[in-house]
């Protein structure tokens, strides 16, 4: 079945039609259940919105816990935040972006609060309803319906699972003609998130001794950026041997298993008894977290983006925070991805980030088995092909 837009825009793509858009979904009606591909109606874009064709979409951990119940977004419906595609319709006011555009989309934020102005839209004030909990428009409206009933939608601003979707025109970054989007689509969230993690967060000088615990897309990512600044030490630690083995391809200088009892004594050999000036945990786990705490130098910082159940606590022991450590969590990478998302594109492009290592693509009927892939690592990032 071919994905379309209802009529209502010229070949130049008209601005501002008032048709809706008949197209197909990937539906989720409860917690661990099968995806359901339907016909919905998406609304059009309003006067600050765009209409984007999707052609590819990464499934992010973010997904996956919505689909095992671990974060509260309505149900039936439509999940997928890494969205990217070629723009089909622009709203009235929307002037630097045009149809044909292709594009990477991302998060979703207000871009008046303290903080959007400040250029930190990942803290933007209203984030966690316009990206996670609301399931609708800021408006409290949902774009999508099936069978005449609203869905759960617009998460991450996107619901990308799907052939098309209506996001605001803050949220895309337009990419060159000749890009691979299905290649490009995770950069909109686990690629950014990691990179700029270690990029705006972390900000490594060189000689730096740093660690990547967990080595998905999301510490690959890091491994990359880390990699970049050349520091003298570079850890990466993970279960599965192919992801480490992958890291030291990356840039990284050491490669460690993950789950043994002595990471702490491990990673003081490896840096001389000095600690680590920096590390990144994207595991959510509190023990792999507080070993990471524990293995800092003076003045060193961890920086954790895991986001396990709430109530989940990393243990502290207050007298070593004394030395100057520093204990930071992070959404996003810190990124605007205006700014950030261009730069990537760039070490993709000339090699330094090889993401054709990492991207396994399915079609859109075979969601669940790339979220089984996925959770078993079998696939670092799967990407969803409409």
């Amino acid at each position: 079945m071919t994905t379309t837009a209802t009529p209502g825009h010229d070949a130049a793509g008209e601005r501002d039609s008032a048709a809706p858009v008949r197209t197909r979904a990937a539906v989720l009606t409860s917690p661990r259940g099968a995806f359901e591909v339907r016909e919905v109606d998406l609304a059009a874009p309003r006067d600050d919105e765009v209409l984007v064709r999707v052609v590819a979409t990464g499934v992010c951990h973010t997904d996956v816990g919505v689909w095992a119940g671990g974060v509260p977004f309505p149900l039936p419906g439509v999940l997928g935040h890494e969205g990217a595609g070629v723009v089909e319709r622009v709203g009235s006011r929307v002037t630097d972006v045009r149809p044909g555009d292709q594009v990477l989309v991302s998060f979703s934020s207000c871009g008046d609060c303290a903080a959007c102005l400040d250029d930190h839209p990942a803290y933007c004030a209203t984030w966690l309803t316009r990206n996670l909990l609301g399931g609708a428009r800021p408006d409290g409206t949902s774009p999508l319906r099936a069978d005449g009933a609203p869905l759960g939608a617009h998460f991450f601003g996107q619901s990308s699972f799907a052939g098309h979707v209506v996001v605001a025109a803050r949220q895309v970054v337009v990419v060159g003609p000749g890009v691979d989007l299905t290649l490009l689509a995770p950069l909109g969230c686990g690629v950014m998130t990691g990179f700029g993690s270690v990029w705006n967060v972390l900000d490594p000088q060189p000689g730096a001794r740093l660690a990547v615990l967990g080595t998905g897309a999301v510490g690959l990512s890091a491994v990359v950026a880390a990699a970049v600044r050349e520091p003298e030490v570079l850890v990466a630690v993970d279960l599965v041997p192919a992801r480490l083995e992958l890291a030291l391809e990356l840039g990284a200088t050491h490669a460690l298993p993950g789950g043994v009892d002595d990471l702490r004594e491990r990673l003081a050999e490896i840096t001389g008894g000095r600690g680590l000036t920096g590390a990144f945990d994207t595991t959510g786990d509190p023990k792999v977290a507080r070993t990471a705490l524990d293995a800092l130098a003076l003045r060193g910082e961890l920086v954790v983006c895991g986001a396990p159940p709430p109530g989940t606590e990393i243990p502290v022991d207050i007298q070593p925070l004394l030395g100057g450590k520093v204990l930071r969590g992070v959404t996003m990478g810190d990124a605007d991805p205006r700014r950030l998302l261009p730069q990537i594109v760039a070490l993709v492009e000339d090699g330094t980030l090889p993401l054709d290592r990492l991207v396994r693509r399915y079609a859109l009927t075979d969601l669940d088995r790339a979220f089984d892939d996925m959770l078993h690592g079998r696939t670092v990032k799967p990407v969803v092909l409409p």
